[in-house]
């Protein structure tokens, strides 16, 4: 069976040349065997998350795409290099989760039990046809669960769980959150609905809003609607959220939910102060869907405060025990609140195609891509 194992594999690399070019490109990268408590698992769906394509396609204009002998180039304009400085000339593996089939196993005990098994996997470098890791860092999936089902059960399910933690653990009651029909943001309703958290979603368009009322959502607010600040403001009110997280960064919206907060915070009877309400308010910028400024206007008084918030930070904070509770959870209700839904299954080679690589760059609400690294 050893002799069998591959010993080599396609690896996808992302690599931004100090002379300002994009390169994309498959590698045949060496498989390494597994010893003591690693597994090897031959990759067979890894989603392509926003966190992926920012390491993927960094600060390329892909208009500028083109491509030859299977490799894709585009052009980093110079204003934008300063900022990938610091991964200038260097080839980078992409892909943060994944799923697949455990082909090989270590001879640690943890190893042989996971030997056959369909296990999720976060670590990055997961757009390759292979991946040794440690067994402790995969998560075993139910006997029917396919890997296409386990292949975002890390990324998207653990930051709608750390969105509601977190929550708990800074002592709001409520959420907003925007980009809300995404996939995340479908999981963080059914979380909400499930745990009897109110939630005040916040879309672009009728049809977005629609997503989400049709999975139950109680409150959806369209933010290209001439109302949308009143529809929002009574939403806030209704649920008495005080805590947003914002997948989109740029422009007024981060603004406009702490103005909001305010309002409802302020319409309170004996609430007043000119100094603004001592109600605290707290936006995190979680994602950059837009990269414009983040623009602040202070109508908020002074007890607010606007942040970053990632998913690893969270999870080393609050420790291993707590995050293999969020782990399992997801595990439990993979099928059902963690679901996921998939536009298409591409493969590798595919993923390199500049018409593939427009469809999946346009982070469409509803649309989601799967790299099933060994689909021929």
């Amino acid at each position: 069976m050893t002799s069998a194992l591959p010993t080599h594999g396609l690896q996808l690399r992302s690599l931004i040349k100090s002379s300002g070019e994009l390169e994309l490109s498959l590698a045949t990268v060496d498989v390494a065997a597994p010893v003591g408590d690693e597994i090897l698992v031959r990759i067979e769906g890894s989603p392509i998350n926003p966190s992926d394509l920012g390491l993927l396609l960094g600060a390329a204009d892909m208009s500028t795409a083109t491509a030859s002998g299977g490799v894709v180039t585009a052009k980093v304009a110079p204003a934008m290099m300063r900022a990938m400085a610091a991964r200038a000339d260097e080839s980078m593996p992409v892909g943060n989760e994944g799923a697949g089939t455990v082909i090989a196993a270590g001879p640690g005990e943890a190893a042989q039990a996971l030997l056959g098994r369909k296990v999720a996997i976060l670590g990055g470098a997961m757009y390759a046809q292979y991946r040794t890791v440690k067994a402790a860092d995969a998560l075993p999936l139910p006997a029917d669960a396919s890997a296409a089902d386990g292949a975002s059960c890390f990324v998207n399910p653990l930051t709608a769980l750390g969105m509601v933690e977190t929550m708990r653990r800074e002592g709001h009651t409520a959420l907003v959150h925007t980009a809300a029909a995404s996939n995340l943001g479908q999981m963080l309703n059914k979380i909400c609905l499930k745990d009897g958290v109110e939630l005040v979603n916040i879309v672009r368009s009728p049809e977005q809003a629609k997503i989400l009322t049709d999975i139950g959502a109680k409150h959806v607010v369209d933010s290209s609607a001439p109302t949308f600040m009143e529809d929002l403001v009574a939403a806030l009110t209704a649920t008495g959220a005080t805590l947003a997280f914002d997948a989109i960064g740029g422009g007024k919206l981060a603004s406009q939910i702490l103005s909001g907060m305010e309002q409802a915070a302020n319409s309170r009877p004996g609430s007043y102060s000119r100094y603004g309400s001592t109600t605290y308010k707290q936006v995190y910028i979680y994602g950059g869907l837009s990269t414009a400024p983040t623009e602040l206007v202070r109508s908020y008084g002074m007890s607010w405060g606007l942040g970053g918030w990632l998913l690893t930070p969270f999870l080393m904070k609050i420790g291993a025990a707590e995050a293999q509770k969020l782990r399992q959870r997801v595990v439990d209700e993979l099928k059902t609140t963690f679901a996921s839904h998939y536009t298409a299954e591409i493969s590798l080679q595919e993923a390199l195609q500049p018409d593939v690589i427009a469809a999946y760059n346009r982070k469409t609400t509803g649309e989601k891509y799967l790299i099933n690294p060994n689909k021929g």
